[in-house]
């Protein structure tokens, strides 16, 4: 059977997920766990994350999840999400500067205060729906429209930059990714198991996905 981490070290939304993933998967078996002998058992993997990095990272550091992430992201479908995307990323400038695992080339940072948009001053955190634009094809947009709207909760956002590895991005008061893959890995900053049918759809294609571009 086809079985699903949903890696545990305290700082996800790990019910939301799991039960979104659960909804979707008709032949798949979900598992939350900070047991690393079931996370590399499992086909699939996601990495969750929500709250503040430096506290994301000093428990993924502490549980050895760093060494355990770096090792299954290698051969199998990998998905990160929101905080757990950033976590993938070389560094962020949240908590006054903090190393993340280095996966990705790109680095976190802070939206601005002010952050204006055509004069007009947006709220940050950047939190509700907003479009996501595909910027290259990939299995984890099917079935799923350009532009199509996510649910996002951030004060921080990736940098689209390289351009290679960003698989779509959002505008908020500037351009930021939503989402970053390579190879076998793919990453989201907005939430998919709140993100209503498209995102219940990307989490199906996650399940289904093969890891191959």
């Amino acid at each position: 059977m086809n079985t699903v981490a949903v890696i545990d070290y305290g700082m996800g939304n790990l019910h939301s997920v799991s039960k979104a993933i659960e909804h979707v998967a008709e032949n798949a078996r979900v598992i939350v766990t900070s047991d690393p002998e079931l996370v590399r058992q499992a086909d699939r993997v996601i990495l969750p994350g929500v709250g503040a990095i430096r506290d994301c990272m000093a428990e993924i550091r502490k549980q050895g999840v760093d060494k355990l992430v770096a090792e299954v992201s290698t051969d199998r479908p990998f998905l990160g999400i929101c905080v757990g995307m950033q976590a993938l990323m070389q560094n962020s400038e949240e908590n006054g500067g903090v190393d993340c695992l280095g996966l990705f080339s790109e680095k976190v940072r802070f939206f601005g205060d002010p952050l204006l948009e055509n004069g007009i001053k947006l709220k940050v955190p950047h939190m509700g729906w907003n479009q996501v634009k595909h910027e290259k094809s990939h299995p984890l947009w099917a079935g799923i429209e350009d532009e199509s709207r996510f649910y996002f909760v951030h004060s921080f956002y990736v940098e689209p930059k390289p351009a290679a590895e960003i698989m779509g991005t959002a505008l908020y008061g500037k351009r930021i990714a939503a989402a970053v893959g390579r190879d076998n890995i793919f990453a989201v900053q907005f939430h998919p198991e709140k993100s209503q049918h498209v995102g219940l759809q990307l989490l199906k294609n996650f399940v289904s996905w093969n890891g191959r571009v």
